[in-house]
């Protein structure tokens, strides 16, 4: 799709399709108005067929059947790298290694919920990243039953493939947007920047706040998203790599902002397991990092918590 705000302006190209079970849509200006989606789409692709657990063929899982991998692809090393990083930064809150949790919790690939003491105090110790061994050539394991899933960094790294193939073609003055993580860069055509939303986590349909994002990234987590009910129980997608349990907390979701969209995405889920006060204390303590957060009080009212360098720019629609 292509538009132009008035005569002699720049074409702002729209692009948008589907990818890792959501959508993505991208807006850039480029005085060519070149068409990209083929190769947005062979990006994705070949993204896809490395690090996807839905696909039997994919790299992660075939060395997750296996005990060692030798690197294929251009995206297996990054992630490994910055899943280390984020591992090691939030002392274990973050953990690739969680896969056999996933899968026994029902949220992986085959969607078979087989949670109980037993199996979790049999699964604990393969979701350790301290027993994934990795260079720029390869990875291995130190016991077979360890996997890797990356879901919860993956999609910002996506994001940011696409920021940076734009920025490949000379193009500076862009928005990506996978599944509602957020990168921009530049500003629009009439000289205001990009706008990004944030979510209401007690009606999803509704938006809490928005503001502006200037060559900045914005990710979001939450425990509104991707849950189920077994046994009377209610179950979300954010479990504790460390205990092996779904998280019960306060917090309805938070929202990070960071230079690139795989950082902001590594930090959402740790930082929600954190509990509100030790987060406010984490991010305080990184100058590279922004958050929002919404949560309950003791009162069961809902509060935000607005990190310093967001005060000034945010605008909260409570």
């Amino acid at each position: 799709m292509l538009g132009r705000a008035a005569a002699g302006d720049i074409p702002l190209v729209t692009l948008e399709g589907e990818t890792q079970g959501t959508t993505y849509h991208l807006k850039y200006y480029d005085q060519e108005a070149r068409n990209y989606k083929g190769a947005i789409d062979s990006i994705l692709l070949a993204f896809d067929r490395c690090l996807s657990l839905y696909r039997p063929d994919s790299e992660i899982s075939r060395f997750n059947r296996s005990d060692q991998h030798t690197f294929e692809s251009p995206f297996f090393y990054p992630i490994l790298l910055k899943s280390r990083e984020v591992y090691e930064q939030t002392q274990g809150a973050f953990d690739p290694t969680i896969f056999p949790l996933v899968e026994a919790y029902g949220f992986g690939p085959n969607r078979k919920h087989q949670v109980s003491e037993v199996i979790l105090q049999e699964i604990l110790p393969l979701v350790n990243f301290d027993r994934i061994h990795f260079d720029s050539i390869s990875v291995r394991k130190e016991h077979p039953g360890i996997r890797l899933d990356f879901n919860g960094i993956a999609q910002g790294y996506s994001v940011d493939l696409l920021a940076m193939f734009l920025e490949k073609q000379g193009i500076h003055r862009y928005m990506v947007e996978i599944g509602g993580e957020i990168r921009c860069q530049g500003k629009k055509e009439n000289g205001k920047p990009w706008m990004a939303g944030i979510e209401d986590p007690t009606r999803p349909s509704r938006l809490i706040a928005t503001l502006p994002l200037l060559d900045r990234s914005l990710t979001t987590s939450g425990n509104y998203r991707n849950h189920f009910v077994h046994n009377g129980r209610l179950y979300n997608h954010i479990i504790n790599p460390k205990t092996g349990d779904m998280e019960s907390s306060n917090i309805l979701s938070v929202t990070v902002l960071a230079n690139d969209a795989i950082t902001a995405d590594g930090y959402d889920t740790p930082l929600f397991l954190m509990g509100v006060a030790q987060s406010i204390r984490f991010i305080r303590e990184r100058k590279d990092l922004e958050v929002y957060l919404v949560y309950t009080d003791d009162q069961g009212q809902l509060q935000t918590y607005v990190s310093p360098g967001l005060k000034e720019i945010i605008q909260e629609k409570r």
